[in-house]
């Protein structure tokens, strides 16, 4: 005997894994599109006229987000322009592949798009610098250059405000990494569904309270168009093995996403514990909690051909930084000098 949809009582095709509800297909396209609606409504994220850069690498969860930020601006006249963004992080059959999934989504929703590439604003690509500092560490590089590409390329487009992916499991995940790594600083902030407000240029996740086994299944039943290779490069991240931790809690029991969100929303800190003050980068001007943010030290590592010196405390890093480049300048005083890599400008 075939189940019955919880909301419609017709024959139900699966299982909501956030609620376990039993129900149909349309009825979970409609409780899917209406919890996004909640979530950026009761959010506040968007204001009509804003300009939003939607952060597109072609996944699943970008690919929602494009396709369900387009029919709930016109469903519900949020008056905003949607532009996709995405980041080439110069990773040879990976990057390129996805990409071109991109590009079929632009012509797909009909919303222009924007590429900006690692080597054009930093000199590097993802493949070059993995030579450089091998399998280990590799993700600390992509992530800060990343954010800090996604933040020009939204500039660049003139956008107020950048939309991102990251669904339920991932700030879930961000927040056992966070409470394992004992980061005060970034538990407290890792839960936010807008964050950057400080620097200007607001980052938001309508995807928030969205299971990604949901976002799995609103992709597949409404037929989207994504990218579904991992990164070559994220197997050995530190990451995974929360992901793994995350998955066998959720296996026991369903709500330990959402719980941990919860818990780290509700996380308080005492008045007399230290936070770090975010202020700018001297160098180039991004918004950073030191002197100099955490993009520039690595580029200048790399640069410096030292990259393993700029993984750690960033203080003890920029002692070594300057250390090396005071024997570096004292062993090439007299040598011409090479052709430099690029510095992180805005």
């Amino acid at each position: 005997m075939p189940v019955a949809c919880r909301m419609c009582g017709g024959p139900a095709v699966l299982k909501r894994p956030k609620t376990g509800d039993a129900v149909c297909k349309d009825c979970f396209f409609y409780a899917f599109e209406n919890e996004v609606n909640y979530t950026i409504t009761n959010g506040n994220l968007f204001k009509r006229g804003d300009r939003v850069a939607v952060g597109a690498s072609g996944g699943k969860d970008s690919t929602v987000l494009a396709y369900i930020l387009k029919l709930l601006n016109e469903r519900h006249d949020y008056g905003i322009e949607l532009i996709l963004l995405s980041v080439d992080e110069g990773i040879t059959g990976y990057r390129d592949d996805s990409l071109e999934t991109v590009k079929r989504n632009q012509h797909q929703y009909d919303l222009p798009l924007k590429i900006v590439s690692y080597e054009d604003l930093y000199g590097w690509t993802m493949d070059a610098i993995v030579k450089q500092i091998g399998l280990k560490n590799n993700c600390t590089f992509c992530g800060v250059f990343r954010r800090q590409a996604l933040d020009r390329g939204a500039m660049l487009l003139k956008a107020n405000k950048i939309a991102t992916g990251h669904n339920a499991d991932d700030i879930a995940e961000t927040v056992l990494m966070n409470v394992l790594r004992g980061d005060i600083a970034r538990l407290r902030r890792c839960t936010a569904i807008t964050t950057g407000a400080e620097g200007g240029l607001p980052r938001c996740k309508p995807l928030k309270y969205t299971y990604e086994k949901e976002i799995v299944m609103y992709a597949y039943f409404k037929k989207l168009d994504y990218f579904s290779t991992e990164c070559i490069y994220s197997p050995n991240a530190y990451r995974g093995h929360a992901r793994t931790y995350l998955k066998d809690l959720e296996r026991i029991r369903p709500s330990s996403i959402i719980d941990l969100i919860h818990s780290g929303e509700s996380l308080s800190i005492k008045k007399d514990v230290k936070m770090p003050v975010q202020g700018t980068c001297t160098r180039c001007g991004y918004i950073s909690s030191n002197a100099i943010c955490k993009a520039c030290t690595l580029l200048e590592g790399l640069n410096k051909g030292l990259p393993k010196l700029a993984i750690g405390k960033s203080n003890k890093s920029r002692r070594l930084l300057d250390a090396a480049s005071q024997s570096s300048d004292s062993t090439n005083e007299n040598t011409p000098p090479k052709e430099k890599k690029k510095d992180v400008t805005f």
